[in-house]
């Protein structure tokens, strides 16, 4: 049996969260760690999928001109067969994480632009956020091995760049009118609530930074 997208995803974001949550009994009951963990350990899978969105382009400019053929404006159908395809290569096939992009630029165009800002924004999350989710993973785990004034700082800066990116590409999203032509369900129910994950997430990662450097220790860390 071939492993799909969707499934894959999920056992990521199982084995990752649920691995780290081994390594801290502790808090396991504390929300903003659960949260956290989460969040962290999809944005190093989504991460991962945007530096192939940087060095994939030609392959998904291409394979988003064929979805445009083959799907004739039926966005869901083409995403839905996505999530369900299989990983012909294995977890590591770069060309089937890659379609992740030729997919969502149905709805969103920018994304197989490689001038846009929404293209840029996020290759550039792809290279520059993974080292900070795992670091905070490892503080979370260890602590005792942490200074709360450098993760409060390194954590205030990494959160802000994911919120405000995300908060300037919906605005561009809205700004150059890239909902016309599309339903309620697929400007709001897709695009918005996608990203808005990169705008709550980040948030709360914030008010722990800030927490840490106003405590001066990981107590917004510890069991509730």
């Amino acid at each position: 049996m071939k492993l799909n997208i969707i499934t894959c995803i999920i056992l990521w974001l199982v084995v990752t969260t649920g691995g780290s949550l081994l390594l801290m009994p502790y808090n396991m009951s504390n929300k903003i760690v659960l949260a956290l963990l989460f969040f962290n350990n999809l944005n190093i899978l989504i991460a991962i999928c945007e530096i192939i969105l940087g060095t994939h382009i030609n392959i998904i400019q291409q394979d988003y001109k064929k979805n445009l053929e083959l799907y004739k404006g039926k966005r869901w159908d083409c995403a839905k067969s996505y999530l369900f395809s299989s990983l012909k290569g294995g977890p590591f096939d770069r060309v089937a994480w890659s379609r992740m992009w030729s997919t969502y630029a149905l709805f969103d165009p920018s994304y197989q632009n490689n001038e846009s800002f929404g293209f840029f924004i996020d290759v550039g999350n792809g290279w520059t956020t993974i080292p900070p989710c795992i670091l905070w993973n490892s503080c979370m785990a260890y602590p005792g091995l942490f200074s709360p004034v450098l993760i409060g700082c390194i954590g205030m800066a990494s959160y802000w760049q994911m919120c405000y990116g995300t908060i300037i590409y919906l605005l561009s999203y809205v700004w150059n009118k890239r909902y016309i032509g599309k339903s309620m369900i697929e400007n709001v129910g897709f695009v918005g609530a996608v990203n808005l994950l990169w705008f709550f997430f980040p948030i709360l990662a914030m008010y722990s930074s800030y927490r840490m450097l106003d405590d001066g220790d990981f107590r917004i860390f510890e069991l509730p």
